[in-house]
């Protein structure tokens, strides 16, 4: 399914790909970082999802990159495959879902990942960008990670938040105040999974 969007991978990502629903089904089993029902649809509903910020962004060479209630490694551990030379940071303020990370990451041999048991506004350090998974509202999470950002932008598109959300956000995105951008999924992967699900993108101020 990755190949199929996604061309020129190494054979060294692919099979980083492939070993991630089997790695995922025993991690779920030990401490439930996944729905059940999601895990045989790993793929679409969580690697391919998480993907959704890599057709909007290439992300380069020493760039970096803060995943924000990470969970299990959603988006950061398939855009940590996809870009390796791309410093990734996840974190989540639940300490086993933090074990889940380290544990997967070290089995796929990700050099680029680190991860950390942490709330979001006291991680220290500054991004060029962060990525989330619809973990709270917009005007919840913006305050958490406003500070965070470099000033200098390294890449296409200026630094800032990639948010993963679904559904119809009119009103989400008019309560928090911000100016956003709306990529919608549908535009670049076929499923139906994808109808409403979009990447918001939010520049640093």
């Amino acid at each position: 399914m990755v190949e199929k969007y996604f061309s020129g991978l190494t054979g060294q990502q692919l099979n980083q790909f492939n070993q991630l629903p089997e790695l995922y089904s025993f991690w779920n089993s030990q401490i439930n970082v996944i729905s059940r029902k999601d895990i045989d649809l790993i793929f679409e509903r969580h690697i391919l999802h998480s993907l959704g910020i890599a057709k909007v962004i290439q992300f380069g060479e020493g760039e970096t990159v803060m995943d924000v209630g990470t969970g299990g490694g959603f988006p950061g551990i398939p855009l940590a495959i996809m870009f390796p030379e791309t410093q990734f940071l996840l974190v989540d303020s639940i300490g086993k879902k933090i074990k889940v990370v380290n544990e997967v990451a070290q089995s796929l041999g990700l050099k680029n990942v680190s991860a950390l048991n942490q709330r979001a506004e006291f991680v220290e350090g500054k991004f060029d960008f962060v990525v989330s998974r619809a973990v709270t509202q917009l005007k919840d999470f913006y305050p958490w990670v406003y500070n965070k950002f470099n000033k200098a932008s390294k890449n296409n598109l200026p630094n800032g938040i990639l948010y993963l959300k679904g559904g119809d956000l009119t009103l989400e995105i008019a309560e928090s105040k911000l100016s956003v951008e709306q990529f919608y999924l549908r535009q670049y992967f076929e499923e139906e999974f994808f109808e409403t699900k979009q990447v918001v993108y939010i520049k640093e101020k």
